[in-house]
Parts: structure tokens; sequence; C-alpha cells
């Protein structure tokens, strides 16, 4: 469907796990000229708190579990503003483009005759290497990374076996819904039951909280330390490398 262009332009902005320090220069300058703000429920408040006093934020959630914005509704508040000639922010946690269904909004508004343009935002599951001090890739001990859902749409599931048998470091998003059979679901793939695992919960946050565990004690450990949604796992032997570094700092101190 060919649409005449409208005189507004949208803009798909990743605006980081968290702290707003972890904000592109660019995501920063396009925020601040956009007029409308549609934010995501994942944009922390202190990316919130850089926007112009005229600025008219919208909040359009969308979290698992709970009553969320209908993804139709997103669009066609995008299609209207822009159409009314605004600067609009499409304001998302993370990166657009990874688990934030930025291809999809784009072939809309494109298909609508809107402008659009991405900005790159550091999504969670790559920036909770350096929020804990744990490479997600290690000379000797993983040569990959993989960054995959357990929780889709359709109700599909990536080839677990596969990953299972790839030897790279898994960083599982939207995984704690059912962690009881997610963990019996890795285990019948092939993980070993040591398998070491880090949880961690608003990665980026000044909220922010992590637990090592192993496959086997997975669900148990989650529930007794409280984490919960939104969270990633890391899972893989890079795991055991900060639990070392851990270790070695608690018999310092």
């Amino acid at each position: 469907m060919n649409r005449k262009n409208v005189a507004g332009k949208v803009w798909l902005v990743g605006a980081g796990p968290g702290d707003a320090e972890l904000l592109t220069l660019k995501a920063a300058r396009v925020l601040a000229a956009c007029k409308v703000w549609l934010v995501d429920d994942l944009v922390d408040k202190s990316v919130l708190a850089l926007a112009p006093p005229a600025t008219r934020i919208v909040r359009v959630g969308k979290r698992g579990g709970c009553k969320s914005t209908p993804q139709a509704f997103i669009l066609r508040l995008m299609l209207r503003y822009a159409r009314q000639g605004a600067q609009v922010a499409r304001v998302k946690g993370g990166d657009a483009f990874i688990f934030g269904r930025g291809g999809e909004e784009w072939a809309w508004l494109a298909e609508h005759g809107v402008q659009v343009e991405a900005v790159a935002g550091l999504s969670a599951g790559l920036a909770v290497g350096a929020a804990l001090g744990l490479p997600l890739t290690h000379r000797g001990i993983a040569r990959g990374v993989s960054l995959v859902t357990a929780h889709t749409e359709d109700g599909s599931q990536p080839n677990w076996q596969a990953l299972a048998a790839s030897g790279l470091t898994l960083v599982c998003y939207m995984g704690m819904r059912n962690l009881e059979g997610l963990q019996q679901t890795w285990r019948e793939a092939g993980f070993a039951a040591d398998t070491p695992i880090a949880v961690v919960e608003r990665v980026g946050c000044h909220s922010q909280r992590h637990l090592l565990t192993t496959l086997a004690k997975l669900a148990s450990a989650v529930s007794v330390a409280g984490l919960a949604s939104p969270a990633v796992m890391v899972v893989g032997e890079v795991v055991a490398h900060l639990a070392t570094q851990e270790n070695h700092i608690a018999a310092a101190a």
C-alpha cells in the first residue's frame, strides 16, 4: 500500500537498558528535538527526566503478563501525530531491532507514507556484560553469543538442542514467566545440570540485582531471591568466570 508522504517523522529510538547515561549522543539529540514521545514501559524514569518541558509524553507500555497497550493502537498514534506534522519519538527500552518490534513498525510506517528513522540503543542482553564485569565472549571459553527469547507470540521455541551443542554463551530474554518449564526444557535439550547461569533483573538501572546459580537450581534460586521481570539470563561457562571473580572479592573483603 503506497500512501502520500506525510509532513511529520517518526524516530524509533533505543533508550538503552536503564540509566540515561547509557543513551547514545544521537538518541539524546533526537529526543530533545521530538515534541511527542510514545514511551514503552521499560524506559527508565531517568530517561524521561530529559524531556523538555513542552514534550507530550504518552505511555504505551507493553509488559508480559500485564495489561498492555495494543500494538495497533500504538501504530495509529504514530501515524496520527506524524500527519499533524510532529517529530515523534517511539521510545523503546534497549534497541528497537532486538525484540523491540522495530522492524514491524518501520515497515508499517513506510507503507503509510511516514518518514521513519531508527537510532540504535544498547540492548540489555549486551549491556549485561559490562554491568556485571561478565565477559559474554571469552578466549578459550566462549567464541560467540546468541540472543534469544523464551517467549514468542505463536508459542514457537528456539532450537534449544542446537544452542546447547553450540558452546555459545546464551543470553535469554523474557524467560521469567515459566522458569520451571524452561529449566526442564533446557535439561531435555542437552544443557548440563551444572551449567552456570546469571539472572539479572533491571540491567543498567539503579535497582539492578543479580544472582549466580546453576540450571539445576534455577527456578528455586530465583524464587528465594525474589527476582522478577524484566530480567535476562546469561547461560554458559562465562558465568563461572564471574563467580570466581566475586569469590575473590568476597575473600579479600
